[in-house]
């Protein structure tokens, strides 16, 4: 994503078709946000959903303003290795409405808010992890205070021109160490401070809605191929192409690897096991797509959703609560795909950097990998924790006990998802059927 070196006498002109195409890709990326709420608040109990939808949709309006004042500014902007600044772009009222994007085809505006669409989702992500208990003030102070002190200074290592991920040589096509490695171990961090749902461990805590699961997961699966093909930004040789491929082969390689996982371990294909090896599988080609083939896209896929299946049990052999395996998707998914760019680079895509198996017997690629992995890791899951306990001491950052127990949609939103007392005047509206209203309140999934 950063710019290319471009010689004066080959200064490219705005192109309509990739200016129309990053467009279109900029609100698939954002439909994903919409299509990540629904994914998270299927998963939840019935007294959680307005909530994990809302942790979801605030971010398009918190992320969206600071990401126009100061974000893509400290994101992109040219200063040094760890942050960026560039005074033009503040409030981006000094930009010309044809300005490109230094070596490519598209305006800056475009470039801006399709970066926006990354940025509004990355803290969207870390919220599947705190469902069920935290304050929604609370939740929109800290993605203010995240994004501005963790995404941003983590794009601008891995994408901006300075950047000392991106001088290294770490490859991150669309975001598997700046997105997903960076709100998986955001994700870790805080719930190691603010601890477990009442019941952990204890109480049923199954999705309420598995349609409501699928529908979003389809969602994000449609969104991401404008996620990955659109952060090449063009169609002018080829690259892009092969990220859209490579998206589509490996999410089918990793949910058919879950499957398979899910049946020899548990004796049945669920739909959240195909809902959740999908996501696995998208997370893992986000960074390698650009960099590896078709086949070596089947086996990322494939190592992702057996590996990702297998680390959402980790939350209770070790005892946090990752109440929507955020950690055991996003931060493992995002780690292994990362990781195996070392391995299966062919050095035909985004770059000539070779992996293992196609000639780095060095591994040079591979330790590159390794030094941007554990850096957005360790970065992220330190200062999430610190944010976490500053807003817990202060604001406090969980609702109260009672409030868990007896719903946070309606402690915190004065509302639900779902209206069972038929006063919209159907059957179940007249005092008559009192006794039927009963029984169906009795049948609510609310664990």
């Amino acid at each position: 994503m950063a710019p290319a070196i471009t010689l004066a006498a080959e200064a490219p002109k705005l192109s309509a078709a990739n200016t129309g195409f990053m467009l279109i890709c900029s609100a698939l990326v954002l439909i994903m946000t919409p299509g990540l709420a629904f994914f998270y608040g299927g998963m939840v109990r019935v007294k959680s959903t307005l909530n994990m939808l809302m942790m979801s949709f605030i971010s398009m309006g918190i992320i969206t303003i600071l990401w126009v004042l100061y974000g893509f500014s400290l994101a992109f902007g040219e200063h040094n290795g760890l942050i960026g600044w560039n005074s033009d772009w503040f409030g981006m009222g000094h930009v010309g409405l044809t300005a490109l994007w230094p070596g490519y085809t598209i305006p800056v505006f475009v470039f801006m808010v399709f970066q926006m669409m990354f940025a509004i989702i990355t803290p969207a992500l870390i919220s599947g992890a705190l469902a069920d208990r935290v304050k929604f003030s609370a939740w929109c102070l800290f993605i203010t205070l995240w994004a501005t002190i963790v995404y941003v200074p983590v794009a601008h290592w891995v994408w901006g021109a300075d950047g000392w991920a991106f001088k290294l040589g770490v490859i991150d096509f669309a975001g598997g160490t700046a997105v997903h490695i960076n709100a998986g171990a955001a994700a870790l961090g805080v719930i190691l401070v603010i601890g477990k749902r009442v019941g952990f461990k204890k109480d049923p805590m199954r999705p309420h809605s598995l349609p409501l699961v699928m529908l979003g997961a389809g969602l994000l699966w449609f969104g991401w191929f404008g996620f990955n093909a659109g952060s090449w930004l063009g169609n002018d040789d080829g690259v892009g192409a092969l990220m859209f491929v490579n998206t589509q082969v490996a999410t089918a390689a990793a949910m058919l690897a879950w499957l398979a996982y899910e049946k020899i371990r548990h004796g049945a294909f669920t739909t959240l096991g195909a809902a959740s090896g999908a996501v696995a599988g998208l997370v893992a080609i986000t960074p390698s797509g650009g960099a590896v083939s078709p086949l070596g896209a089947i086996a990322v896929g494939a190592i992702a959703g057996v590996a990702c299946a297998a680390a959402v049990g980790l939350k209770f052999r070790f005892g946090y609560d990752d109440s929507l395996d955020v950690v055991g998707v996003h931060m493992v998914g995002g780690i292994i795909g990362s990781l195996l760019i070392g391995f299966f680079a062919t050095g035909k895509g985004q770059s000539t950097a070779t992996g293992v198996f196609y000639g780095d017997h060095t591994w040079t690629q591979l330790w590159k990998q390794c030094a941007g992995v554990g850096a957005v890791l360790a970065y992220s899951l330190i200062v999430s924790a610190v944010l976490a306990f500053l807003l817990d001491k202060t604001i406090g950052m969980r609702v109260t006990e009672d409030e868990e127990i007896s719903g946070i949609d309606q402690a915190e939103h004065a509302e639900s998802a779902y209206d069972f007392s038929g006063t919209g005047g159907g059957v179940l509206g007249s005092a008559a059927h009192a006794p039927a209203l009963a029984a169906a309140q009795t049948r609510k999934v609310d664990a």
